[in-house]
């Protein structure tokens, strides 16, 4: 790992930015060649209710409708089946049990004490379907990772930025208590203790400060090279959504985006993938490559993307023909890379070698 401090990487930035993309360019290009890897998926928002309200977050929802019960999953799964996805996307606001009376109600309902509960409950239903699941659930307990683990190829959690000054009065995070950094921390890192293959990454354009958003990626780092448990860490643009308190602030320019790229592939350990959402970064693909990101995450041939649904994904083959006329190929693999297979359980491992059995999985070391 790289082992220059946070200082070095912010003088480099501000008095050497052509140096900072070159390094990372030779980075990337030494480790993936010109492999750009995806996984097809499905995305299920298993519910809109958070306890969290982060200012630029149109998720989030007091609508006790849009919970996802077992016969309308089960139909999701066929279809994703049927589309020749293999991972399943479960993705919900976090703890909304804590606030809301309908959450707690529903989940008594269905049989379920917490949302986690019910979450384990639906991915085991996935397993029977021969598909794997991602679950990105906010905060969790180092007990409740434990039975997450035995149900998922991997699980999810951003960091999104390590700075707490972005909990203050008037900040993104301020009525987000889900969203203090040493919770999150501690989630990442009490996955690595119980070997969990995990993606992570921060969100950059939320008012945070290029030191902020370094020692952010440093942290991340420290983790992953202590745990080895890191696959990926995404660089994903914050995105104004419309009816949020943050909904008139600027996005960050296209200059603050490809060199957090930059900096996170120089800073990340080498096995860790560096990934991008295409749909936030339509015209800059080829451009985020060659400044270190090498994954565009999952993509899905049925479903919206429901954190962004105003950006759409490119379709599969467009992205394939995009990338191959810059002499690079699109690859794709599943929800757990080759190198951490060897955390799951044998029922989830037996998945995952039926995939590479049926069809041509990437198996290279992204």
């Amino acid at each position: 790992m790289n082992k220059m401090n946070s200082e070095n990487f912010l003088n480099l930035l501000n008095n050497d930015s052509s140096e900072l993309v070159r390094k990372a360019k030779i980075k990337r290009k030494r480790i993936h060649g010109k492999q750009i890897t995806f996984s097809r998926n499905i995305f299920v928002p298993v519910t809109h209710q958070c306890r969290n309200r982060c200012g630029y977050c149109s998720f989030v929802s007091d609508d006790p409708n849009t919970w996802v019960f077992p016969n309308k999953f089960g139909d999701l799964l066929l279809l994703a089946k049927n589309n020749n996805c293999k991972e399943v996307l479960l993705t919900l606001g976090e703890k909304p049990e804590e606030k809301y009376q309908t959450a707690k109600d529903i989940l008594r309902k269905i049989g379920f004490n917490t949302t986690v509960e019910y979450i384990n409950y639906l991915c085991e239903i996935t397993l029977g379907h021969h598909l794997l699941p991602h679950s990105n659930l906010g905060v969790v307990s180092h007990t409740e990772l434990q039975m997450l683990k035995q149900t998922n190829a991997s699980l999810g959690l951003m960091l999104e930025t390590n700075s707490t000054r972005l909990m203050n009065e008037g900040e993104a995070h301020y009525y987000s208590p889900g969203k203090d950094p040493c919770l999150r921390i501690e989630t990442i890192e009490n996955a690595g203790k119980l070997k969990i293959p995990f993606t992570t990454g921060i969100l950059i354009g939320i008012g945070e400060t290029w030191m902020e958003r370094i020692e952010s990626l440093q942290v991340i780092a420290e983790l992953s090279k202590k745990y080895n448990h890191i696959q990926e860490v995404i660089i994903q643009n914050f995105n104004p959504q419309e009816k949020t308190p943050m909904s008139k602030y600027p996005p960050p320019t296209e200059e603050n985006i490809l060199f957090s790229i930059a900096l996170a592939r120089l800073i990340l350990p080498e096995e860790v993938s560096i990934q991008i959402p295409p749909n936030l970064n339509k015209d800059r693909i080829i451009t985020a490559i060659n400044h270190g990101a090498n994954d565009l995450g999952g993509i899905s041939p049925i479903t919206i993307d429901f954190i962004n649904p105003n950006l759409i994904w490119q379709e599969e083959l467009d992205l394939s023909k995009e990338l191959h006329q810059s002499s690079f190929s699109l690859i794709e693999r599943l929800p757990v890379y080759p190198q951490y297979e060897k955390y799951l359980n044998i029922r989830m491992r037996g998945i995952v070698e039926e995939f590479k059995d049926n069809e041509k999985i990437s198996t290279s070391k992204d």
